[in-house]
């Protein structure tokens, strides 16, 4: 027992198929604090150079609520009017989301290929009625993860405050003295504090961040990791289960070395008595001489290239050639090289080779037809069949 409890720990680092299964599922690596840092880093620099061009569209702005007598004359009544400037507030309105949003939606994505990767997963957006289970849900907010979740706002909170409140303190000297001085020297000072401020705690989320990415990195490691029987499961299921292998590998060689035999019977095909073809598929020479008491021997056989081979053999050595597609396949199916046919073939083996030896004699005959027992009958690849 303490040997398959040793064995489910989950003590393996994930397999590329895991990592993959993983990723199919809408698992991936994420980290909302990051999110945050970045968001916020480009939204600080877009406000900095959007400050360079923000005057044209402040006017454009500006313009939607000029309601004077000129531009009453422009229209026909005071609400086609309205609606002019509705349709116009709303295109502005677009325009600016998509100046804003673009970069947003830009830095998001990089953020996700940065740190997990982005990928499209239809499993992901299946409904799971785990998630709607109470339960479970509370298990999170009590376990660990809601732990976790709590101390980074605690955190948060404890470190945005602090160092907030730390260069305000620094600053609080000069902030005092801005009464005492102009309202130019107060702008030029509040553009210098602002920024520092920001840049202090975005400091903060920076580290927030780091601690975020690090934790997620762990958990979603842990959460991928296997047991030795997960490996064992995964490797049966990819590369298939020993026994089967071992049956595959058995049927290979067996194949192999049914081929290299029956390539090496091919020069024995000078002594057979006749070759039955398919007539250019399956080749089968047999021998029999007339009165010996055994049944006729296959010498050799073959399909394909090695079926080729034999009829050439056999036509350079005048050994006759008799086409049944039927026969051919049965003994073809039926018959080992070196052994006796089939019972079964005896009738219908000896009545091509009675035609055979006539018509070796110079006999004139009528082609005989072949009748081969039903369950002797077979397509080209071994399948059982009734009928040619």
């Amino acid at each position: 027992m303490a040997e398959e409890n040793e064995s489910q720990e989950k003590t393996e680092e994930p397999s590329t198929r895991k990592l993959e299964q993983a990723k199919e599922d809408g698992k991936v690596l994420t980290s909302r604090e990051m999110y945050v840092f970045t968001t916020l880093c480009i939204a600080l620099a877009f406000m900095t150079v959007i400050s360079l061009f923000i005057k044209p569209y402040i006017v454009e702005w500006s313009s939607f609520f000029q309601f004077d007598q000129k531009t009453l004359d422009q229209f026909v009544s005071v609400k086609q009017l309205q609606l002019s400037k509705l349709s116009e507030a709303y295109l502005f309105i677009l325009k600016i989301t998509i100046i804003v949003g673009f970069p947003m939606f830009f830095t998001v994505c990089a953020t996700q290929t940065a740190v997990g990767g982005i990928i499209f997963s239809t499993k992901a957006l299946s409904f799971k009625g785990s998630k709607m289970d109470p339960i479970k849900g509370m298990k999170k907010i009590i376990g660990i993860k809601g732990l976790v979740e709590l101390g980074k706002a605690v955190l948060k909170i404890v470190l945005l405050f602090g160092i907030s409140m730390y260069v305000i303190n620094l600053m609080l000297p000069s902030l005092l003295n801005m009464s005492n001085g102009s309202l130019s020297n107060a702008i030029a000072h509040m553009k210098y504090s602002f920024p520092q401020l920001l840049g202090s705690l975005l400091i903060a989320l920076l580290i927030i961040a780091a601690l975020d990415y690090f934790w997620q990195s762990y958990t979603h490691k842990k959460e991928l990791m296997m047991s030795r029987q997960d490996q064992k499961d995964e490797y049966k299921q990819t590369e298939g289960s020993p026994e089967v292998k071992q049956k595959i590998r058995r049927m290979q060689m067996e194949t192999s070395a049914n081929a290299t035999k029956q390539r090496e019977a091919v020069k024995d095909v000078s002594e057979a008595t006749a070759v039955i073809t398919n007539p250019t598929h399956f080749a089968i020479a047999l021998k029999y001489a007339v009165g010996d008491s055994g049944a006729p021997t296959v010498l050799a056989m073959g399909r394909g290239k090695i079926a080729e081979e034999i009829m050439e053999k056999a036509t350079e050595n005048k050994v006759t050639i008799f086409q049944s597609p039927l026969l051919a396949r049965a003994l073809y199916y039926t018959s080992n090289i070196g052994d006796e046919i089939s019972e079964k073939l005896y009738n219908s083996v000896a009545i091509a080779l009675a035609y055979i030896y006539r018509l070796d004699q110079g006999e004139s005959l009528i082609e005989p037809k072949i009748d081969v027992p039903d369950d002797l009958q077979f397509d080209e690849f071994g399948n059982n069949k009734i009928g040619d």
